[in-house]
């Protein structure tokens, strides 16, 4: 059986902090504002893998009133929702994932994310895939208020 989860996640600019996507730390004059890194690509992610499981979502097992989670790296959350695929009895099949934001470009990043992405799933890279788009200047995201992030996961059931 194959199943299927979808996850979206959204954050808001700031001059405070880094900007961290999947793992990877961005050289940019603005970071995203949360709780834990604010890495939304691997918050997308873990949505995706957890929908893709029938539990819930990120805010369910990681709240952000809980203070154990502050300032937790997103690849650590990451690595328990990869832990939780595995005992229902699922092995990840692919991810495919798209960035949505004005600057900075990703291109020169994606390789870099999509390998620390996989290391974590214990994955080969190219069974991840990162897009990044822009939004022509419409929205939140085209007033550069904050970036938006899409996730799709497939998972399997894992016999072996």
């Amino acid at each position: 059986m194959v199943r299927v989860g979808c996850g979206y996640d959204s954050h808001r600019w700031s001059r405070d902090r880094k900007l961290i996507l999947g793992g990877i730390d961005i050289p940019h004059e603005l970071g995203l504002i949360g709780h834990s890194d604010a890495d939304a690509l691997t918050h997308a992610i873990c949505d995706a893998l957890l929908g893709a499981i029938a539990e819930g979502d990120i805010g369910l097992h990681f709240p952000d009133s809980d203070p154990a989670f502050s300032g937790i790296s997103s690849l650590k959350l990451l690595e328990i929702v990869h832990e939780m695929v595995t005992r229902k009895g699922f092995a990840i099949d692919y991810i495919d994932s798209t960035v949505i934001l004005e600057k900075p470009r990703l291109r020169p990043y994606i390789a870099d994310m999509r390998n620390r992405l996989a290391d974590v799933l214990n994955l080969p890279s190219d069974r991840i895939n990162i897009k990044a788009k822009t939004n022509e200047g419409m929205g939140f995201v085209g007033r550069q208020e904050g970036i938006a992030v899409l996730a799709v996961a497939a998972v399997k059931e894992n016999f072996a």
